[in-house]
């Protein structure tokens, strides 16, 4: 390994984390915060204040009344609203949005109201629970339903045999769990308030990211990595509006937060648990075409590999999926470059452990009475005549590999004073190949042929 590959990613990854994380949250302050003023007079006079004070950070627009002002805090059009009387004067804000927030729009207005000889009082109207404090607590529980999804993405890759289909079950069953266990558990905690609907956007959170994590990691290949990483941790994590309100981000991150599910997950929630659905919509259709991305990616992959396969190729891959309904397979055995460079290797023969790899060709090696044959050597060769790895069968004439590329394999075995054989076999995601030969004598002076039929089982 050369100096360059051990690390590029460590480097990719240094660098991102000082180029987001640092520029996103070393000074925050309101860049175009939204503010509803109570009719247009006092609204021009707390624009040209605002502005004064904090130029470009506040975006100022009049409504008919204090009723309305407040309004538009609970439909989340805007994150404040001001109203004076005669004598004082009304912030009407919202907790759920950041305690942060809540705390600059206090100190600034509270100097406005001052402006004009008014009093100013403090209205939550969208307050947090009491053991959530800062307002932080839901960034929390995101992370806990996003970051394990890239981990499942992840070790989902060193699956091999498991379909396509599986997999995504796999992510929905264990998206369901993260979903009620979190929420129940933040219920519990006295985190979150008891608004069951939460679950449903935890579940496509989750389901999201493992998706969209999925279909990347056949093209992005040893920089998954830093892909995956960088999209939904490094990118995701400083633009979500939970470390530092949305609305006090530079105007860049504001941006980019827009596209990120993390971000999106964390508003969705918001809007279930404190303003009544409000502004749920657009970011369930932001994590929605996450997931659809993250699939249509998966069906892209298996569209490639078909063609690569052939029509005839694919139709022997066809295999059950345990509900009567057929599935072609065609993805490559991917694992994590992150955990370990996929590479062919021979495995010993025995029954699989957790955490052991899985063997994607297995076989046996027997002489013409059906006696093993020990120490043969097994040779996996690929379409392009390239030596994959080579073995030697036990003392039941059992062989075992893994890490080998999908498509056509040739395997060779030869023994000393036998006649060698070779038999072609598919290997496909999904299912293990298995080729058993029946090894000659050469006294017997002919060519010998594989004692039964030899294909791939699931």
């Amino acid at each position: 390994m050369t100096l360059a590959e051990a690390l590029w990613f460590p480097v990719s990854l240094f660098l991102g984390m000082l180029f987001f994380f640092a520029p996103a949250l070393h000074a925050p302050q309101p860049h175009h915060v939204k503010v509803a003023v109570a009719e247009s007079a006092p609204a021009r006079r707390v624009d040209s204040a605002l502005g004064t004070r904090v130029p470009g950070g506040f975006d100022v627009t009049a409504v008919p009344d204090g009723r309305a002002a407040r309004q538009s805090v609970l439909d989340r059009d805007t994150v404040a609203g001001f109203r004076e009387d005669r004598g004082h004067a009304v912030l009407y804000v919202a907790k759920a949005n950041g305690a942060s927030l809540e705390q600059t729009l206090t100190q600034v207005f509270t100097q406005v109201a001052a402006e004009s000889h008014r009093h100013l009082t403090v209205t939550d109207v969208a307050p947090t629970e009491r053991k959530d404090e800062l307002g932080t607590t839901l960034l929390y529980f995101s992370l806990a339903w996003s970051i394990p999804a890239y981990v499942l993405a992840t070790t989902l890759l060193r699956a091999v045999t498991f379909s396509r289909r599986r997999k995504l079950r796999t992510i929905a069953g264990v998206a369901a769990g993260y979903s009620v266990i979190g929420f129940y558990a933040g219920v519990w905690l006295g985190y979150l308030p008891d608004k069951p609907l939460a679950m449903g956007v935890s579940f496509l959170l989750t389901t999201a990211v493992a998706t969209a994590a999925s279909g990347l990691a056949p093209f992005v290949r040893q920089f998954f990595p830093a892909v995956a990483k960088g999209l939904f941790i490094v990118m995701s994590i400083p633009t979500s509006g939970g470390a530092v309100p949305a609305p006090m981000l530079p105007m860049f991150f504001q941006h980019v937060r827009e596209a990120m599910p993390l971000a999106n997950g964390l508003d969705a929630l918001r809007g279930v648990l404190y303003f009544d659905g409000a502004g749920v919509l657009k970011p369930v259709l932001v994590l929605c075409a996450w997931f659809a991305g993250g699939v249509a990616l998966l069906g892209l992959d298996l569209r490639l590999h078909r063609r690569r396969a052939g029509a005839p190729a694919v139709r022997a891959g066809e295999v059950d999926d345990g509900d009567g309904q057929g599935e072609l397979v065609g993805e490559p055995p991917v694992e994590d470059p992150a955990l370990e460079t996929p590479r062919p290797a021979a495995l010993p023969v025995h029954a699989h452990h957790f955490g052991e790899q899985v063997p994607v060709l297995t076989g046996r090696v027997q002489d013409r009475e059906g006696r093993p044959v020990r120490g043969a050597a097994v040779t996996v060769i690929d379409a392009r005549g390239r030596q994959l790895v080579r073995s030697v069968t036990d003392e039941t004439g059992e062989y075992a590999a893994t890490g080998l590329p999908e498509g056509y394999l040739s395997i060779v075995v030869s023994a000393p004073g036998r006649h060698p054989m070779v038999h072609q076999t598919l290997l496909q995601t999904g299912m293990t190949a298995r080729a058993d030969f029946a090894l000659h004598s050469m006294a017997q002076g002919r060519h010998a042929k594989p004692a039964q039929a030899i294909a791939p089982s699931v």
